[in-house]
């Protein structure tokens, strides 16, 4: 989910899913993760991005919203910009690819058993463009991790030690240590899903 794939029943992927599931070579690591500290600027390129996509797709962009780490103020993150896109069916790539490849995004990860989800990257900030079709459970799961983290600062604490002690470690590919993560995330929105439900 938030920097992974927030889906409790999926397993982590292994090599030769994350192999399959990308466009061209997948990225390889083999080293700890890189976080910094929470940058004023991230919201200010995910509004520039947000509007760049808007112009692209115009009304076939249904939903853009700022995600993962770098969309909660005071929360350590790798520096790359989560945003979600919600279209009309993420499976139906005709009908939104070209318009952001025309924009410069390049699609970079497919997924077609896990929600139709798809990645791009962008054409000159680093950010991870999350592609899901209107009603996917993973929308409200995103949007619900994000603003529990950003209304208690001690759930907030928690992720930012899980993700501290996990980045030290070594990893063949990032999509490791953001499954690694999934643990502590599932802990999370199971809590926020509780109180919103009481």
């Amino acid at each position: 989910m938030p920097d992974g794939r927030p889906d409790s029943s999926q397993q982590p992927l292994t090599d030769e899913q994350i192999i399959q599931n990308t466009i061209g070579k997948p990225d390889v690591l083999n080293g700890p993760i890189t976080l910094v500290e929470y940058d004023q600027a991230w919201p200010e390129h995910f509004a520039r991005e947000a509007r760049r996509m808007s112009e692209a797709l115009g009304p076939r962009a249904v939903r853009i919203e700022h995600i993962g780490s770098t969309s909660v103020p005071g929360l350590v993150a790798k520096p790359i910009i989560d945003i979600l896109l919600v279209v009309a069916d993420s499976a139906d790539e005709p009908s939104y690819v070209p318009a952001l490849e025309g924009a410069g995004y390049v699609l970079r990860i497919r997924e077609p058993d896990w929600h139709q989800h798809r990645l791009f990257k962008g054409p000159d900030t680093n950010i991870n463009m999350h592609v899901y079709t209107v009603g996917s459970v993973e929308i409200e799961r995103y949007l619900i991790f994000r603003d529990w983290l950003r209304d208690h600062p001690a759930e907030r604490d928690l992720y930012a030690h899980t993700k501290r002690d996990l980045a030290q470690r070594e990893w063949r590919y990032v999509q490791n240590y953001a499954d690694a993560k999934s643990e502590v995330v599932e802990e999370i929105i199971a809590r926020a899903l509780a109180a919103l439900r009481s």
